[in-house]
């Protein structure tokens, strides 16, 4: 393995990043202090990096619980497609395939083991992970999803509880947990059942900033609407439907209407839906329309768009699901169509559930995902909040943020609100005070007394829908509690007292009208970018379908984006690309930088400057010292030097190539290229046979690329 300077150095390397993301660096750097971790970051966020470069820079194995057969799938195809040694084990393997595996395992071939947790609890599983232990060393255990291990996790998992068995088995190795949403309560949890010894716990902000969220009305043109907005939408998308006949409506009406579309729900077969989810994942088809069954195992980067047909159960829910967009950092979308009629379906569910506690925690989460649809408050302010964490306002990237406010000043309403969430006690909600406000004839009031109350009445001149609209808006800015047990009651706190004593006012957001179009902030500005990105992209699908694998473990979106602009026509200047790492850039470099220099020369667009790197490399040459001699005095590698020279003759420098291949191998390279064509090195080589090496005829094709501009 290289020796590395620095850990940017590293990443690089492996990855094709030339820095970390908010909070990655710090995570890494206490991993490879051997540090009990827990971590908590969102979707897209790059969790898996704060395991994945720890256990390619420590010795031994790094062994990853992760409960999904499709994630270590993902996982592992996008890890060896950057030239690192990964591999999964589990019940999809054969006999022969599976020694196979462990055997690479025990020759220390593999840095990265992905298992199921139930195989990894296995007794002969365990015999074989002390083998690995003795043999190789075990560098750490990584826990994804780690939420699963606590019942008051959104999707707990029984034998999640049973993997401190681990700690005890291996005391002295590290143990990292992370996973994308944790409450206060699972954190605690979870560091309990793992057995974490003095953690170190990241928790990185839950606002995804590259997300443009909007809620749009639904009524029964809603399916022409959502229709001609995907037509409008570039790369892939996710609809999520509440009912799996939803799914098959949906999918088979834009089917109908030549739009690239598949269903996926429980009700399918595993065969069925593993072949849809599939095909969504190598973008064979535009848009997958499911149900919530369509969640945690996808890890496609590059959708862009995401639709709730129907509204979520819970905000929870919503904020996992909208996630799915968006995960490569680029611009992307998350719509969600409301109705009251889909309040009522979701009541409906509700009903049929047997456990009284159980109905009264999903209506205060569907009365959550309510007032995110209703409210006026920035978005991401009512998102954030409800993970308890504050967040300024005025996102610029939601409708509520783009369509201008008129900011009006509510703090004697606030105060009257108030004042009666404290002469109810604190023991009621938030419909009940507007009641007492307006001056409501109901048992219940007359009931508590609460007719005879000072603030009995004093609201009459505000409609119901004002009143909520302020209390909405008073639990989004924190400026009221509430209960969060499924009877959602008020509780006053420091900042409501604030208010009572007339030391803060209180202003609400009332909608005016829009000031710019959604959505053209994700145009890009050059036509020239448009075609060249969707020409690499086909690039990328034509390699991908070579592989087997989804086109993004090729070349994430963002990487594709910055080629068609910065448009580099070297492997140099390829290979400064965010992404492209050394592994990459042997593998597919040639391929795009041929795609980009072909459309550059058809646009007429102007040829690149020599780097100082290769002016210092052409002056030596013009000195007379041959390849090994400049490397030798560069400091640099043979292949290197060769890269810049065949770069230097494509831009038209003096470079001397008689010295380099000999006259008699250049007409036979260039005759060959006049045959077969340029794109391919190794289609040359082979009509060529074994006596051209691929150094020879790099050169001699640059020449002959340099003479048909």
């Amino acid at each position: 393995m290289p020796l590395f300077t620095s850990l940017e150095e590293a990443l690089k390397h492996f990855f094709g990043y030339d820095t970390f993301r908010s909070g990655q660096k710090q995570i890494v750097e206490e991993a490879l202090q051997n540090k009990d971790l827990l971590i908590i970051m969102p979707t897209g966020g790059g969790k898996s990096l704060c395991f994945q470069l720890p256990a390619l820079l420590k010795p031994g194995l790094t062994v990853v619980v992760s409960p999904l057969i499709a994630l270590m799938q993902d996982q592992v195809d996008t890890l060896q497609d950057n030239g690192i040694g990964a591999t999964f084990l589990n019940s999809t393997l054969d006999y022969e395939e599976m020694r196979s595996r462990q055997g690479a395992i025990l020759q220390g071939k593999i840095k990265l083991l992905y298992v199921a947790p139930e195989k990894l609890l296995a007794e002969k599983f365990g015999s074989f992970l002390d083998q690995v232990a003795n043999q190789v060393g075990i560098a750490a255990i990584a826990i994804d999803e780690a939420h699963c291990v606590s019942e008051w996790g959104h999707d707990f998992r029984p034998e999640y509880r049973q993997l401190k068995l681990l700690r005890d088995r291996y005391p002295q190795v590290p143990i990292l947990a992370l996973t994308a949403t944790a409450t206060k309560r699972v954190r605690q949890d979870i560091i309990t059942q793992l057995g974490l010894r003095q953690p170190q716990i990241h928790i990185t902000s839950f606002n995804r900033t590259n997300i443009h969220y909007e809620v749009q009305p639904k009524d029964k043109k809603s399916y022409s609407q959502l229709l001609q907005q995907i037509r409008t939408q570039s790369g892939s998308g996710i609809v999520y439907c509440l009912s799996r006949r939803s799914v098959e409506e949906i999918a088979y009406r834009l089917q109908k209407d030549e739009v690239k579309a598949l269903p996926y729900h429980a009700g399918m077969t595993d065969e069925r839906r593993t072949i849809n989810q599939t095909r969504f994942l190598r973008d064979d088809v535009q848009v997958m329309v499911a149900t919530i069954a369509f969640g945690m195992g996808i890890n496609k980067p590059d959708v862009r768009f995401v639709y709730h047909y129907d509204l979520p159960r819970s905000l929870e829910n919503f904020y996992q699901e909208s996630g799915r967009a968006g995960r490569d950092g680029e611009a992307a979308k998350s719509i969600l169509f409301f109705s009251i009629s889909d309040r009522q379906k979701i009541n409906y569910l509700i009903e049929q559930k047997s456990d009284p506690s159980e109905q009264r925690i999903a209506r205060q989460q569907l009365r959550q995902i309510v007032d995110y649809a209703e409210g006026t408050d920035c978005r991401r302010t009512i998102l954030l909040s409800y993970f308890g964490e504050r967040f300024r306002g005025d996102c610029g990237k939601c409708d509520n943020c783009l369509t201008p406010k008129t900011l009006e000043d509510w703090t004697i309403e606030a105060q009257k609100f108030l004042s009666c969430v404290a002469r109810c006690q604190e023991k009621f909600g938030m419909m009940h005070i507007i009641d007492v406000l307006r001056g409501a004839r109901k048992k219940k009031i007359e009931q508590y007394g609460h007719h005879l109350l000072s603030t009995y009445g004093i609201g009459k001149s505000r409609s119901i829908a004002e009143w909520k609209m302020l209390g909405r808006s008073l639990l989004h800015q924190e400026l009221v509690s509430e209960t969060n047990d499924g009877y959602r009651i008020l509780k006053l706190n420091k900042r409501s007292w604030e208010i009572l004593r007339k030391q803060r006012s209180v202003q609400i957001a009332v909608s005016d009208r829009p000031k710019s179009e959604p959505g053209r902030e994700y145009n890009f500005t050059k036509a020239e970018a448009e075609i060249l990105f969707e020409r690499l992209k086909q690039l990328r699908k034509q390699i991908a379908n070579l592989h087997s694998v989804p086109p993004y473990i090729i070349f994430a979106d963002s990487s594709l984006k910055l080629m068609a602009q910065l448009q580099p026509q070297t492997l140099t200047e390829f290979a400064n690309i965010s992404g492209v790492g050394s592994h990459k850039l042997k593998q597919y470099g040639e391929q795009f930088v041929s795609v980009i220099r072909e459309f550059c020369q058809v646009q007429k667009l102007p040829t690149p400057l020599p780097s100082h790197s290769q002016m210092a490399t052409l002056q030596l040459h013009q000195q007379g010292l041959n390849v090994d001699e400049i490397a030798q005095k560069r400091n640099l590698a043979v292949s290197t030097i060769n890269t810049h020279l065949s770069e230097l003759i494509e831009m038209n420098q003096p470079v001397a190539l008689n010295r380099l291949v000999q006259l008699d191998k250049q007409q036979r390279i260039k005759g060959a290229i006049e045959k077969i064509g340029a794109d391919s090195l190794k289609q040359i080589k082979e009509y060529l046979g074994e006596n051209y090496s691929y150094v020879e005829i790099r050169l001699v094709r640059a020449w002959w690329r340099s003479h048909q501009q």
